[in-house]
C-alpha cells in the first residue's frame, strides 16, 4: 500500500500531512491544529490509512468472490495532490490502480451515488479511458468543482429536497445508460447514506428503505452482468446512517445479492 499511496500521491502533498494545520483543513477540524503531528498521525491519519488499505483489500476479495464491502472508506474529495472534504487519502483512485497493477483488471466504472460530487477521482482519471464514471449528486452543495464536473462520463443532478421515488427512477435509467455504454471488469460503489432525509450536508430526502432500493440495484446490476463489485459506505452525516447501511447489507442477503459462497470472474 506504501507503492501505491507514493505512486497516486504527490511527495509535497504527503508532506504536507506532516503539519497538522493542513491536516486540520482537509477534515474541517480545526483543533486538530493545535496536537502534535505525532499525535495527529497515531489518532488521526492512522485511522484513515486503515480504511485505505480496508478498500483496497475490498478490491483483492471482490475479484476472488465476486463482491466485498468497506464499512469505510469512499474518500473520494481527494486526489492525488490534495484532500479536502474530510477525505485525506484518495482511497478509490489507491484501489483503481491496484486492480490495475495486481488484479488483471483493465476497465473499471465507478458508480459514485454519495451526494456530493466525487471532484477526487473525477479529477485522476479526466483522461483515463479505462475508468468510466456515473455519478449522481446533488449540484447546489460541496464540492462545486465546476472543472471535475467536465471529467464525469454520466452526470446525473439530483437538486436539493429530491425524494426517493423520484431518486430511484433517476437511478434505474442511469444504469440503463451505463450498462449500453461501458463493459466494465470491476465496479466500485461509493454508497454514502447522506442522500438521507434529514442529512445537513447532502440535503437530499431519500427514505431508509430507499437506501436498501439503492443498493439492491447497484449490486443487481452487477450481479447480473457477473462484475464484481465493491462497496464504500463514503458519507453520512446522521448517527441514524449506521443502522441504515446495516439494514441495507442484510437485505443485500436477504435478496440473495450477497452471500459467503459467491465466486466472482
Amino acid at each position: 500500500m506504501v507503492f501505491l499511496t507514493k505512486m497516486v500521491h504527490s511527495e509535497s502533498y504527503l508532506n504536507s500531512l506532516k503539519y497538522s494545520a493542513n491536516v486540520a483543513m482537509i477534515i474541517e477540524v480545526p483543533p486538530v491544529a493545535l496536537f502534535p503531528n505525532c499525535i495527529v498521525q497515531q489518532k488521526v491519519l492512522q485511522p484513515f490509512r486503515n480504511q485505505v488499505g480496508g478498500t483496497i483489500v475490498a478490491a483483492k476479495l471482490a475479484k476472488e468472490r465476486g463482491w466485498a464491502i468497506n464499512v469505510g472508506g469512499g474518500f473520494h474529495h481527494c486526489c492525488g495532490g490534495r484532500g479536502g472534504g474530510f477525505c485525506v487519502y484518495a482511497d478509490i483512485t489507491l484501489c483503481i490502480h491496484f486492480a490495475f497493477v495486481r488484479l488483471n483488471v483493465s476497465r473499471v466504472m465507478i458508480i459514485d451515488l454519495d451526494a456530493h460530487q466525487g471532484n477526487g477521482h473525477e479529477t485522476d482519471f479526466s483522461n483515463d479511458s479505462r475508468v468510466y464514471i456515473l455519478d449522481m449528486f446533488n449540484p447546489g452543495i460541496y464540492p462545486l468543482d465546476y472543472e471535475a464536473r467536465r471529467y464525469i462520463d454520466q452526470k446525473v443532478e439530483v437538486v436539493s429536497g429530491t425524494r426517493t421515488h423520484e431518486y430511484l427512477q433517476k437511478l434505474d435509467e442511469a444504469l440503463e445508460v451505463a450498462a449500453h455504454a461501458f463493459d466494465p471488469e470491476l465496479i466500485i460503489y461509493n454508497a454514502g447514506t447522506d442522500i438521507l432525509d434529514g442529512d445537513p450536508l447532502g440535503r437530499l430526502k431519500i427514505s431508509p428503505d430507499g437506501i436498501s432500493s439503492r443498493d439492491e440495484k447497484v449490486f443487481r446490476f452487477a450481479r447480473e452482468r457477473n462484475i464484481p463489485i465493491v462497496m464504500l459506505t463514503s458519507g453520512g452525516y446522521m448517527k441514524s446512517s449506521a443502522r441504515v447501511i446495516a439494514d441495507s447489507i442484510t437485505n443485500l442477503f436477504t435478496k440473495r445479492l450477497i452471500d459467503t459462497h459467491v465466486t466472482g470472474t
